[in-house]
């Protein structure tokens, strides 16, 4: 069982390296590469790293693109934010040694919010299929929060994937902002109608949903800004759809 490690990356010389030191257990490591104007490659490359640069293609496209150019048919997809824990690493050198049973394997992801491990509100485990047999699984979705879906059998892997998030508000509203837009032209794109309940009542229920239900309250002062956060999230997607709809 041979790993070929996959990243799609832009600008990320701040996390690029941790998440390729984080790889030894793969046989083969590529960053497919958007335009990056830091020194996101020149890490890459002094890492190890084959990197192939690129235009965009979307989310999923650009890692279904990342998986075509690898050697091996075994991938691991994770972003340039994200890095192994030693025990998911451990976990997959066994895996390597005894075989694969199945065609795909999830993995549990613990986010880092604001420098703290998050644990409720929704965030965790929050399995991810990131290991899987190319030709049994491709990634899906056109505009964001892409998936990999799989025809075949999947496994699970019990240690965690670290996604190192947002380390201030400001990057978190930056990046919130460029998601709620994208989020915002799928539901133009399917012709969602956006109603008063949508900028009132979804904003609300996901607040209470959040920190209520999924017991964000017990992540301390960053569970109670996740919510807010999602709350924000939820009315600007619904708002920015209302303003591109045409005859609103």
């Amino acid at each position: 069982m041979k790993i070929s490690a996959t990243i799609i990356a832009r600008d990320e010389e701040r996390n690029i390296a941790r998440a390729i030191e984080s790889l030894r257990c793969c046989d083969e490591i590529v960053v497919v590469d958007s335009g990056s104007i830091d020194r996101t490659i020149e890490i890459a490359n002094k890492l190890g790293a084959r990197v192939v640069e690129t235009g965009w293609r979307g989310y999923a496209g650009q890692k279904n693109y990342a998986a075509e150019c690898a050697c091996h048919d075994w991938i691991l997809s994770i972003d340039a934010d994200e890095a192994l824990s030693e025990s998911l690493e451990a976990d997959i050198w066994l895996l390597k040694k005894n075989g694969p049973r199945f065609d795909a394997y999830t993995m549990p992801r613990l986010a880092q919010y604001l420098g703290k491990w998050i644990l409720h509100s929704g965030w965790y485990p929050d399995r991810k299929v990131r290991l899987y047999r190319r030709g049994k699984a491709k990634w899906i979705g056109d505009y964001v929060h892409e998936s990999v879906t799989v025809h075949g059998s999947v496994g699970h892997l019990d240690s965690n994937l670290l996604h190192y998030t947002c380390q201030s508000f400001t990057e978190h509203l930056k990046t919130m902002d460029r998601y709620t837009t994208l989020a915002a032209e799928e539901l133009v794109a399917r012709g969602k109608r956006v109603t008063f309940r949508h900028l009132l009542a979804d904003p609300a229920w996901t607040f209470f949903r959040t920190y209520f239900l999924q017991r964000g309250f017990l992540d301390g002062v960053e569970g109670l800004a996740i919510a807010y956060m999602a709350t924000l999230y939820s009315f600007l997607k619904y708002a920015k759809a209302r303003n591109m709809s045409p005859g609103r």
